[in-house]
C-alpha cells in the first residue's frame, strides 16, 4: 500500500495528477513532498489539520515531508478561496507569526536528522530581481489560462476585483515548487482543492524548467455533517495554540462532535487503524459516545502532548461523571478505558478577587468574561432559555447576581448548557 492509498482510504484525496505514475513514485522510498503554509496568523487552526496529518502519514509512510512557511508568499496574500484582499502583513508581524506555526508543525513532524525540513520561502523569494524573474520565469505563463484558475475567476468576478500584487502569487508558487524541486528533489506538493491551478502551474514550471515529472494531491473541504466548515464554533476559531484555545477546550471541541461525524473525524484526525475505525459506523448510544472519547483524547494527544490529553481527559471526566469504554472500541487508543471521578482541577478557571464580590457581579458579566458566551446578549439569552448554571443549579433571572456567599471553598461552578463548564475562583 502507497502512501496515496493510505491518504485515500483515510479520506484525505480530492484529486491528484498522473495517477499511475503518482502510484510507482511513491512506491519508492524516501520520497520528498511539501505543502506551504502562509503565515497570516501566529497560530494554526483545527482547518489547517488535514494538511498537517497528510504529511504525519507522509512521513509515517518513510517519505520526507517539508512544512513551507510562505515567508515571502505571506506578504502578498493568496487570493485562492478569497472574494477580497488580504490584509498586508507588516515583516515584523510575519516573524512573529512564522514562530508559532514552526512550533505548531514540530508537535506534528519529527525533524530530527532531516527526517522532515522547515523550510521558509522568503529564503530565495525575497531576493528575487523582477526583469530576470519575469524573462526567465514569467514567460512560461499564459494569461489566458491562469485567469481561468478557480482562484482568480471568482476574484475577477466580485466586486472588489483582482489585485495585480495577488495576480503574481501563482507564478510564485509555483517558483517555490520549482526550487524545491532542484534543492530537494521535492517533486510532490499537496495543498487544499483551492491550490489545484497553483499546483498545477507549479508541475508545468517544473516540467519546463527542469525537465522532470511533478505531482500533485489536493485535499476536499472537510465540513461537518451540518455543512459547517471545520474548526468554526460559537466562540470563533479553533487554534492549536494552547494560549489561544486550551487543550480542555479543544477537547471539548471534539467530544461534542456530532454522531453522523465521529468514523469519518476518527479517520482524518487520528492516526488509529481503519480496521477498527471502521466499525465505528456500528455504533450508537453509550458506545457511540465512547467513540467521541476517542477521537477527543487522541487529538488532543496529537495537538498537545498526551500529558494534556489525560489533563483534558480527567477534567472532562470530573465535569460529566464515571463512565467505561470497552476494550473493543478502537482499542489500539490508549485512553484509559475505566475512569474514577477525582477532582475538577483541570477544569478552565479564571480567578476574582474577594473584594468584587462584596457589592456583587451580575452572571452575565461572568458569562461573558470566562468566554462562555460571546457577548452579554448571548448570556442573557442563555439563562432566558434555562440553560445557566451556578453551582448546577439553575439561573432564574437575567439580573441574577452573584456573592461571596455563592462560593463552596472559594469556588463557583459556572454551566452554560450541558457540557460547557468554568470555574471562578476567589483569591
Amino acid at each position: 500500500m502507497t502512501a496515496l492509498d493510505v491518504l485515500r482510504s483515510r479520506g484525505f484525496v480530492d484529486n491528484v495528477t498522473h495517477e499511475d505514475e503518482l502510484q510507482d513514485y511513491l512506491s519508492q522510498k524516501n520520497v520528498t513532498c511539501y505543502i506551504g503554509f502562509d503565515p497570516t496568523a501566529d497560530s494554526l487552526h483545527v482547518g489547517s489539520l488535514v494538511p498537517l496529518m497528510a504529511l504525519a502519514h507522509m512521513q509515517a509512510s518513510h517519505h520526507r515531508p517539508i512544512g513551507l512557511i510562505g515567508g515571502g508568499t505571506g506578504l502578498i496574500g493568496d487570493p485562492s478561496g478569497k472574494t477580497e484582499m488580504r490584509q498586508i502583513i507588516t515583516h515584523d508581524t510575519l516573524e512573529y507569526n512564522k514562530k508559532g506555526i514552526r512550533r505548531q508543525l514540530e508537535r506534528f513532524l519529527d525533524f530530527k536528522d532531516d527526517k522532515a525540513l522547515l523550510l521558509d520561502n522568503a529564503t530565495w523569494l525575497t531576493g528575487l530581481e523582477y526583469i530576470p524573474f519575469l524573462r526567465d520565469i514569467g514567460r512560461h505563463f499564459s494569461v489566458n489560462r491562469m485567469i481561468k484558475a478557480e482562484g482568480y475567476k471568482t476574484r475577477l468576478d466580485s466586486e472588489e476585483g483582482l489585485n495585480f500584487i495577488e495576480f503574481n502569487y501563482m507564478l510564485l508558487q509555483s517558483y517555490d515548487f520549482m526550487q524545491l524541486a532542484k534543492d530537494h528533489n521535492c517533486l510532490l506538493q499537496m495543498g487544499g482543492s483551492d491550490q489545484w491551478g497553483n499546483i498545477v502551474s507549479g508541475i508545468d514550471l517544473v516540467r519546463r524548467v527542469l525537465n522532470k515529472q511533478a505531482f500533485g494531491i489536493t485535499f476536499p473541504l472537510i465540513t461537518t455533517s451540518s455543512g459547517i466548515k471545520m474548526g468554526k464554533t460559537h466562540k470563533g476559531a479553533v487554534w492549536l495554540d494552547p494560549e489561544k484555545t486550551s487543550p480542555y477546550d479543544y477537547y471539548q471541541y471534539w467530544i461534542n462532535t456530532d454522531d453522523a461525524d465521529v468514523e469519518k473525524f476518527l479517520s482524518l484526525f487520528t492516526f488509529l487503524p481503519m480496521k477498527e475505525i471502521e466499525k465505528v459506523g456500528e455504533l450508537e448510544g453509550a458506545e457511540i459516545n465512547s467513540a467521541k472519547a476517542v477521537l477527543a483524547f487522541e487529538a488532543t494527544g496529537i495537538a498537545h502532548g498526551k500529558s494534556e490529553a489525560e489533563k483534558a481527559f480527567q477534567a472532562s471526566t470530573s465535569m460529566f461523571g464515571n463512565f467505561e469504554i470497552s476494550k473493543n472500541i478502537l482499542k489500539s487508543s490508549s485512553i484509559p478505558r475505566k475512569t474514577i471521578v477525582s477532582s475538577d482541577e483541570f477544569v478552565p478557571g479564571t480567578q476574582v478577587n474577594e473584594k468584587r464580590m462584596d457589592q456583587g457581579v451580575l452572571a452575565v458579566d461572568f458569562f461573558v468574561e470566562t468566554l462562555l458566551c460571546n457577548s452579554k446578549s448571548e448570556a442573557r439569552r442563555l439563562i432566558k432559555q434555562g440553560g445557566g448554571y451556578v453551582n448546577n443549579i439553575r439561573i432564574e433571572s437575567i439580573d441574577k447576581k452573584l456573592f461571596k456567599k455563592d462560593f463552596e471553598d472559594n469556588e463557583l461552578l459556572l454551566r452554560a448548557g450541558k457540557k460547557k463548564y468554568h470555574k471562578i475562583i476567589l483569591i
